[in-house]
């Protein structure tokens, strides 16, 4: 059986090592990263399904990373781990994409819970989210779009991300600045007449209903509008 990967960003050494040997013994692969930069690097290089990000740590806090991460991943889930105690902290830590948070100091056992936990929401979401919109059924990890019971259009992988974050936002304005890094990697000239093209053919493909569509909201972005 595969083993899950997961990356734990902590800069106290000490305890970094005992979450990782913790963990490995329980059937998981980890890599530890002693601060935000090299643990950013690291997501970047080896595909974890988990991260566990430390708060305080050197050259880059854990919301600070947690937020470049969500730029490029809206479903990896992310625990917090924190000496802070304060309110504002946690509510914070959730509103910037978390799935979870521990308070220092914590038990191997409750966060090997937790992560169990959070894997088998993830896999749950994965193979059963479908998402309805219009007379349309979208289902983002199949790459399809489906109008009533007419047969299912296929998506391309671009077609589908820029769909799943229309849905996601349906109704208000998608920041195309934000989704071209997101997506493209860039905001330049290039990137954006791309992703034109790319709505260009969504609209088609959603022409079927006449309640559903994608307008231009000049200077911000797009929005589905269903």
């Amino acid at each position: 059986m595969k083993r899950t990967t997961i990356l734990l960003a902590e800069d106290e050494p000490a305890l970094g090592q005992i979450i990782k040997e913790s963990l490995e013994t329980r059937g998981f692969d980890v890599i530890h990263a002693e601060n935000g930069e090299v643990a950013y690097n690291r997501y970047k290089a080896e595909s974890p399904k988990l991260l566990i990000l430390d708060v305080m740590m050197p050259k880059k806090d854990g919301f600070t990373l947690a937020k470049e991460i969500r730029m490029e991943d809206d479903h990896i889930p992310i625990i917090f781990l924190t000496a802070k105690s304060q309110t504002q902290d946690v509510v914070e830590g959730f509103s910037i994409g978390g799935n979870d948070y521990l308070k220092k100091p914590f038990s191997i056992e409750e966060l090997i819970a937790r992560i169990n936990n959070l894997l088998d929401r993830t896999r749950t979401q994965r193979h059963s989210e479908e998402l309805v919109f219009g007379e349309f059924r979208f289902n983002f990890q199949k790459q399809w779009l489906q109008f009533k019971e007419l047969p299912k259009d296929q998506l391309t992988h671009r077609e589908a991300h820029l769909l799943f974050h229309l849905i996601k936002n349906k109704n208000d304005v998608l920041d195309r600045s934000l989704i071209l890094k997101k997506l493209w990697g860039n905001d330049d000239f290039f990137s954006a007449r791309s992703m034109d093209v790319f709505i260009t053919k969504l609209r088609k493909k959603l022409k079927a209903d006449e309640n559903v569509k994608i307008v231009n909201v000049r200077g911000f972005g797009y929005k589905l509008i269903c």
